[in-house]
């Protein structure tokens, strides 16, 4: 019987997130998920049996590192998944210091604290892997949100070259980059748009999936089976990749 590595989700407690958990869990990785909202993380167990959760904020460096300690006691870290992830929104113009700082903390410093937390002990592993969830604002532009774009970018740049780094090893890093997704940000998005605009829900809605060929939002669990594949021994050549899952979106 194939023993699967100890999964590691942060940002696992909503959305991409917590999709990305339920199918590891349902193929049976141990699991643990990390979050900042501890209420959010332990409505997220209910559907997660027998996997556990700590509150901790990728950016605050030694949180991290006391969380990681404490989840290796259910195993060594074979599988981790970067989902944490802020969006702020705003003119360039009016995207201040602290929105510019917030994000870089969390979307880029969380990876790299994350990955430092990690990787020693993967090092002595028969084969381990990381995977960061990006977006197509890795690849492109979108009209304000500039620092989000800027951070999402900045963590594909760190997930390519630290596959280049690890080349030799058995880790692969890859970042998986979803278009817009149906998610709690997006549904609060939709209703932001209507009450600000007066425009309809389906007004708003095209708003978001309009950059999507298929029309449609990116559905979560589309996401969390192609974090299965990455994880999976079938994949230990794929390393450094962005794949995109955003039904033909050009980027």
């Amino acid at each position: 019987m194939t023993v699967l590595p100890h999964a590691v989700v942060t940002g696992g407690g909503s959305g991409i997130g917590l999709a990305i958990a339920r199918a590891l869990a349902g193929a049976g990785h141990p699991l643990t998920i990390m979050g900042r909202n501890r209420a959010r993380l332990d409505a997220a167990l209910a559907d997660l049996p027998g996997a556990r959760a700590f509150a901790c904020d990728v950016g605050d460096g030694d949180a991290v590192a006391a969380a990681f300690t404490e989840a290796a006691a259910a195993g060594p870290v074979g599988l981790l998944v970067n989902c944490a992830g802020v969006v702020r929104t705003a003119p360039f113009e009016k995207g201040d210091d602290a929105l510019w700082a917030d994000l870089w903390r969390t979307n880029v410093i969380g990876c790299v604290n994350t990955c430092r937390a990690v990787l020693p002990g993967m090092r002595a592993l028969p084969s381990a892997r990381i995977v960061n969830i990006a977006s197509t604002a890795s690849l492109k532009g979108y009209a304000y949100v500039s620092a989000y774009a800027a951070t999402k970018h900045a963590l594909l740049g760190l997930t390519r070259s630290l596959a280049l780094e690890l080349a030799g090893t058995a880790i692969t890093v890859n970042a998986v980059c979803p278009g817009y997704a149906d998610t709690e940000i997006i549904r609060q998005s939709i209703a932001t748009i209507v009450a600000r605009t007066g425009r309809t829900e389906a007004e708003a809605l095209a708003t978001f999936t309009g950059t999507n060929p298929q029309g449609r939002l990116i559905d979560p669990d589309e996401v969390a089976a192609t974090v299965l594949w990455l994880a999976a021994d079938a994949a230990r050549s794929v390393t450094g990749q962005a794949i995109v899952v955003a039904g033909g979106e050009v980027m």
